[in-house]
């Protein structure tokens, strides 16, 4: 050995480099400081598998390292001191050279707080330190790779920069973190590249990046770097006023959306987020939708699943292009005065191989056991939340995509399943918890550290929760023991709603309760009431085929259902594709049925969405108060004889409380002379009316103004009399300047009326085409002790006119660049009549009364 050649390196370190069984290659490799026969210098390792040559470049000056018989390149460089700036001229096995600096030279780029933050769960900007990131470090550009994997022997990094050699770039263990870093010069932002990780049983295991902010598509599922964003947004006066709301208190009605099946292009082609979002802001805009709900977009391998499987946490699905474009998509919708929420998945995880499942060799990510990391209903694993970075990684999840693309809401998904954790298991296929009980304390403590974080961190942004079971307080403050999630979904109303409106009318009395009993248990929680995707697949059949009668009757009662839904207590949401009803259900593989809105019909319907959705934005009375029982109350409850269902929504915030009525009418038959309790005396106007002719209703006259009479009814001193149109819904309001209040009577039930009231004098019976039921003379719920008729309101005060509708509900077209072509899924699965065809089960006419005439647009 020469006086300026420095020592081998041990075998055994050597082997275990080469072989890729080293956890801390930064020992050998790289500059170190070393004395050599009383010489002070630096020592220079490096190991490129592919080298047949390397120099080191200083300046000017040039040195040629020597190979040892590892394989391993060195060179001993007397009098110099760290640290020292230098580069590699490499010749490899193709007679190649190229200029590359030395990853092994440079410093960690995770700090020890970073790290004791992560390893206790608390890291609340996570993805700035893990994943891949692009940065200058003292002068050379390049990318700094992080991973967990606590339990692997030896992690490299392979990619298209080191032609899939993880060889040339073995990651540092830092510590006991479980953390793996290094920082690889030249490396620039869309460079693919995965995990080769190393097992304690020494098989190998390539891994996509649970951090990356892009995934490329399958079959390769390789993680693309990503530089910082730098896009430009425009929506800071929607997230200055965000933060100042509470969505408590003001309007929210959902449109939900899957972004591959809403809409695509010639050819079947997927639009990117950019052409979707000038489409999607306009037409939710138009039909008076408040915010947006996406279905999962976050990089999933699978598209039959939605979305639900996610196998890229942080990176938007590149099906629609790069994380910037989908920056771009929310960016245009706040623009617009539309928010955005987000379908979120903490509950589990697929068990594709390329990414989270035992991710190290171990249960990384999910439970070890089966009976506490395998979901047996879905295929997929459970996430241990009793392990501090797995709860972390989730949080930081959530926060990033509230930071990182101005979310306004996260949808959780399967909360009930993080619950319990006896969810879909049966006897012994489960473990109880500390206690005893089935109650899973680790996933409860993270859905509350979890709401405490989004409601601390970002005021204004919401948390609901999927959530099916009567578990208590999933809305409540944390501080009073609930899980602190700012909505829920209400999924009993869902159920409940839907089985009732798939019942023939002639037997709906009998099932009364089903769409009343959900106000029992209303303000146990702070609820959405949810008509979604789920509620559209699986042979569940479309909303339109779910409602019973001939087309005319299923369109009819679709229009109440959906009025029902907004104007009810609560939040709401639709699927995509309410607006146009189609028979089909959902096809994730295939867009909307867009020609379908060529049907006078789907156009009747976009009106009137778009009417309800002016009205439900304009009126506080049915949004200020969802939560506060002041904000509801029944007029008539238990009108089940006729299916009649009446309420007042009320906002109590002014010094003269506003309200508006809505009155259902559940059965194909008109109601004449229906008399209904108001709570001021004056005048009432319609607001909307279901069955008008302009939204594919009957256009059955009823009237656009009423007086109230000084007749007793409903626990009110004022009451009015009405027609109600078949299958509809009435939405009336006070005239402000003719009502005044009118003190409530005191009603031990109110869903009870007062005795000795006036009644209605007998309407004149009415039968409707093809029902075999009649108008009665007076509500069911009239008192036993009637006093003498009173006559309904003369001619002169009242308007036999065409049902209102709002003027500026124009037709609504297909959102711009829908093909208008018929679906290749081919015909229609029934026949539909022209609009202009009387429906069988559609009333003739309204009666000749008080010397008015029948609409002259109705046939005789």
């Amino acid at each position: 050995m020469s006086a300026h050649t420095p020592p081998p390196v041990s075998a055994d370190d050597a082997i275990r480099l080469v072989r890729g069984e080293s956890v801390a290659p930064h020992d050998l490799l790289g500059a170190h400081a070393l004395v050599v026969d009383g010489v002070e210098g630096v020592v220079i390792r490096a190991w490129m598998p592919r080298a047949r040559s390397i120099d080191v470049l200083i300046g000017d000056h040039r040195t040629t390292m020597e190979r040892e018989a590892s394989g391993i390149f060195s060179v001993f460089l007397p009098d110099r001191r760290l640290p020292l700036r230098y580069r590699f001229e490499v010749t490899d096995d193709e007679a190649q050279v190229r200029l590359v600096d030395d990853p092994y030279r440079f410093l960690p780029t995770i700090g020890d707080v970073d790290l004791h933050l992560f390893n206790e769960g608390r890291h609340l900007r996570l993805w700035e330190k893990m994943g891949a990131h692009p940065r200058t470090i003292d002068g050379v550009e390049g990318t700094a790779f992080a991973v967990w994997a606590p339990n692997a022997t030896r992690v490299g990094v392979s990619g298209d920069f080191n032609r899939w050699d993880c060889r040339a770039h073995t990651m540092r263990r830092l510590g006991s973190s479980g953390v793996f870093e290094l920082f690889i010069p030249g490396v620039e932002a869309g460079a693919l590249y995965k995990y080769e990780i190393r097992t304690r049983t020494g098989s190998l295991r390539v891994k996509t990046d649970p951090f990356a902010a892009k995934l490329e598509q399958g079959p390769g599922h390789a993680s693309i770097v990503q530089a910082r964003s730098r896009y430009p947004w425009r929506d800071g006066r929607w997230l200055a006023q965000r933060a100042e709301s509470d969505v408590r208190r003001e309007p929210m009605l959902v449109y939900e959306v899957h972004l591959g099946s809403w809409i695509r292009g010639e050819d079947d082609r997927l639009l990117s987020y950019r052409e979707i979002a000038p489409r999607l802001a306009a037409h939710v805009s138009t039909l008076g939708f408040t915010h947006v709900e996406l279905l999962p977009v976050q990089e999933h391998p699978f598209g039959g699943s939605w979305g639900y499987q996610v196998g890229g946490y942080f990176a938007p699905t590149s099906r629609h292009g790069s994380p910037d474009d989908f920056r771009y998509l929310v960016d245009t919708l706040h623009e617009a005065g539309i928010g955005v929420l987000l379908d979120w998945v903490p509950a589990h995880f697929p068990k594709d191989d390329w990414a989270l499942r035992r991710f190290d060799g171990t249960a990384c990510y999910e439970h070890e056991d089966p009976r506490l990391g395998d979901h047996p209903e879905w295929g997929t694993h459970i996430f241990n939340y009793a392990r501090h970075e797995v709860r972390n990684f989730l949080l930081a999840n959530a926060l990033y995509w509230i930071e990182e693309f101005h979310i306004d809401g996260l949808r959780v998904d399967a909360v009930a399943s993080m619950l319990y954790l006896d969810y879909s298991r049966e006897a012994g296929q489960w473990l109880r918890n500390r206690f005893g009980g089935r109650e899973n304390l680790d996933a409860i403590a993270f859905l509350k550290q979890l709401n405490h974080a989004v409601q601390s961190l970002h005021p204004g942004v919401v948390t609901i929760a999927e959530e099916s079971t009567s578990w208590p307080k999933v809305t409540a403050p944390i501080r009073e023991g609930g899980l602190g999630f700012t909505l829920k979904w209400n999924m009993g109303w869902m159920h409940d709603t839907l089985d009732y409106f798939g019942i023939d009318p002639f037997f709906r009395k009998g099932a009364h309760d089903k769409l009343t009993f959900a106000m029992w248990y209303e303000y146990s929680e702070r609820f959405m009431n949810p008509l979604s995707h789920d509620e559209v697949v699986h042979l569940k059949r479309s909303l339109l085929e779910k409602m019973p009668g001939d087309l005319w009757q299923k369109f009819a009662n679709l229009r109440t259902l959906i009025g029902y839904s907004v104007t009810r207590p609560g939040k709401s949401l639709f699927f995509m594709g309410t607006e146009i009803a189609p028979h089909r259900e959902w096809n994730h593989d295939a867009s909307l049925d867009w020609h379908l809105l060529e049907d006078p019909r789907r156009r009747g319907l976009v009106d009137f969405m778009t009417a309800l959705g002016g009205i439900y934005r304009t009126r506080p009375c049915f949004w200020r108060a969802d939560y506060d029982p002041s904000g509801f109350r029944w007029i008539d409850v238990a009108d089940r004889e006729q299916s009649v269902l009446s309420y007042a929504r009320v906002d109590g915030q002014s010094s003269t409380p506003s309200h508006a009525l809505v009155v259902l009418n559940l059965t194909p038959v008109p109601r004449d002379a229906y008399r209904l309790g108001v709570p001021q005396s004056g005048r009432y106007r319609l607001l909307l009316n279901s069955d008008a002719a302009a939204f594919g209703g009957s256009g059955y006259s009823v009237f656009e103004e009423v007086a109230t009479e000084p007749t007793a009814y409903h626990g009110f001193e004022q009451s009015i009399v009405l027609s109600l149109p078949p299958l509809a819904m009435l939405v009336l309001e006070p005239d402000a300047a003719t009502t005044a209040p009118a003190p409530l009577l005191v009603v031990p039930d109110e869903t009870m009326i007062v005795v000795d009231v006036e009644t209605p004098a007998p309407a004149r019976k009415t039968r409707a085409r093809g029902s075999k039921t009649v108008g009665d003379a007076a509500p069911a719920s009239a008192t036993k002790k009637k006093a003498p008729a009173k006559a309904a309101p003369s001619a002169k005060t009242k308007k036999a006119a065409k049902s209102k509708a709002r003027p500026e509900a124009a037709p609504q077209a297909a959102p711009q660049g829908t093909p208008q072509a018929k679906s290749k899924a081919g015909p229609e699965p029934q026949p539909e009549t022209t609009h202009a065809a009387q429906p069988e089960s559609r009333p003739k006419t309204r009666p000749r009364t008080r010397g008015k005439s029948p609409r002259k647009d109705q046939p005789e």
